[in-house]
């Protein structure tokens, strides 16, 4: 037997877990795609800014980390430009659309990571129910439902939902750190090239 169950068992899963397994199943795929959309994204250069504008001044132009894309973007903007002004406001609003770029899919990672747990509590509520009313019934030793399947829809949905949320918030703040350093690398560049003389670019 491998390590990932079998249908069986995953149909079981899904079964013991009620109504609530459906809207977790997407909420965990939805989180998933923005989380790799970020993290494939969200790439900076292992270069220090000024040795990336000092390279895009030499010639080079092929970059896949958004710090690079945004030093050749600066450069030749600087040369285009008629006055530092000029470059100071035409390097602000495409810097803008960059940081845009890097804020996409932040706020849906967000609030799936909150709205996971938050599901897997709705199924503790509802397994706790069902245990009360089994209560009620008396239905003390049914192994599919009364107490005892009232109480493991109840830990299991919980469980569920954390396992869904914990790596999603870990991953999601160690791309928001990366985040960070790129919008710093950012600045740094826009003040680099709006600092250089025209002939050093």
């Amino acid at each position: 037997m491998g390590f990932w169950p079998d249908e069986k068992t995953l149909l079981f899963y899904y079964e013991m877990g009620g109504f609530v397994m459906l809207p977790l199943l997407i909420v965990s795929v939805i989180l998933w795609y923005a989380l790799a959309w970020r993290l494939l994204t969200i790439r900076r250069s292992q270069q220090e800014p000024r040795v990336l504008i000092e390279q895009v001044g030499k010639g080079r132009k092929a970059y896949t980390s958004i710090t690079g894309q945004a030093a050749v973007l600066a450069v030749e903007s600087a040369k285009a430009s008629p006055s530092r002004a000029h470059l100071k406001s035409r390097l602000h609003e495409q810097f803008l659309i960059i940081r845009m770029r890097l804020n996409q899919h932040k706020s849906l990672v967000r609030t799936l990571v909150a709205i996971a747990p938050l599901l897997g509590l709705l199924g503790t509520v509802d397994g706790m129910i069902e245990t009360f009313d089994s209560l009620g019934e008396m239905a003390l030793f049914s192994q599919s439902g009364g107490i005892a399947g009232g109480i493991s829809k109840a830990l299991f949905t919980t469980q569920m939902g954390l396992v869904v949320s914990i790596p999603g918030l870990l991953i999601g703040r160690i791309i928001e750190r990366r985040q960070q350093t790129i919008e710093i690398q950012l600045d740094q560049i826009q003040d680099l090239v709006c600092s250089a003389k025209p002939k050093a670019l």
